[in-house]
């Protein structure tokens, strides 16, 4: 899930900018008695932050969810930071599928999600929570929340004896950027649920006449970091997606590398629930061989 609160965002936005202006002007008049980091002075960074990340921290969520048969996984990122996620095995798995959630909520909230791809893919699923999230130690950002995807994969590699490279990657909308990045290293498979081609397009979708893409500095470049995988890909996305358009979706379909298949959701919001065609054409994804 992302979450851009249209007018929220809109003074919040404005508010920066105007911050930013005043740090640049401080910045080249130099750096006077007491000199802080260029980053401190630009205000726009932590809103830009609190607008991207949304986590719910422990202990909001179900933590026993009724008929998940999960594991705790603890797993440390490169840096040292400590975090936290479900691990939900198969004796005999299809595939074992690393899903990286939507900017919003903590692993407790997806639970369904691991649910579907234990019970009715016949899949070992791992689900993690972002630095931040859940029971995640650390502070959300772009470059930490891909770093822990990276240990997220790795622990699950170890943990399923099998190579990283044979993961299925599984993403929802800010995940589906996190799982994008992980497959230019190589992976079994590739699902993408609601996502998008890069953050700065989808703040300009939400606020068109602001220039977000000159100021936002959350990347998550998925439409030039999806040419680097080659590999079979699955994406869907809701034709009426009013957070992320589904142009946006198909235009990173596009750009993707073949073998590859697209789901629409006729009417499909961001949020409402796959098809039953969406999840036939992911029975067979995870059976590949």
């Amino acid at each position: 899930m992302i979450n851009f609160p249209l007018l929220a965002l809109t003074g919040t936005f404005l508010a920066a900018v105007a911050g930013c202006q005043m740090a640049s002007r401080q910045t080249a008049s130099g750096p006077g008695p007491a000199s802080a980091p260029a980053e401190s002075l630009n205000p726009l960074g932590k809103i830009e932050k609190s607008l991207v990340f949304a986590p719910s921290r422990y202990p909001v969520g179900d933590w026993q969810p009724a008929g998940l048969p999960f594991e705790d996984a603890w797993f440390i990122a490169e840096d040292g930071t400590r975090l936290h996620g479900w691990y939900v095995p198969q004796p005999h798995p299809r595939a074992v599928v690393l899903f990286c959630h939507g900017n919003g909520g903590n692993v407790a909230l997806w639970a369904d999600v691991l649910r579907i791809l234990h019970d009715r893919m016949g899949v070992t699923a791992m689900g993690f929570d972002y630095r931040g999230y859940g029971r995640s130690e650390g502070t959300p950002s772009e470059a930490g929340v891909l770093a822990d995807a990276r240990a997220a994969r790795t622990w699950l590699a170890r943990r399923a004896g099998i190579a990283e490279n044979q993961v299925v990657l599984m993403g929802r909308s800010l995940g589906g950027a996190v799982a994008v990045d992980l497959a230019a290293d190589g992976a079994r498979g590739l699902v993408l649920e609601s996502t998008f081609t890069s953050m700065p397009e989808v703040g300009h979708a939400a606020l068109p006449w602001l220039p977000v893409r000159t100021v936002m500095r959350t990347q998550f470049n998925s439409l030039a970091k999806i040419r680097n995988y080659h590999g079979p890909l699955l994406q869907s996305h809701g034709t009426a997606d009013r957070l992320i358009p589904y142009a946006m979706g198909r235009q990173l379909f596009e750009a993707a590398n073949e073998p590859k298949q697209f789901v629409a959701i006729p009417g499909g919001d961001h949020n409402d629930p796959q098809t039953d065609e969406y999840y036939a054409a992911l029975f067979a994804l995870l059976g590949r061989p």
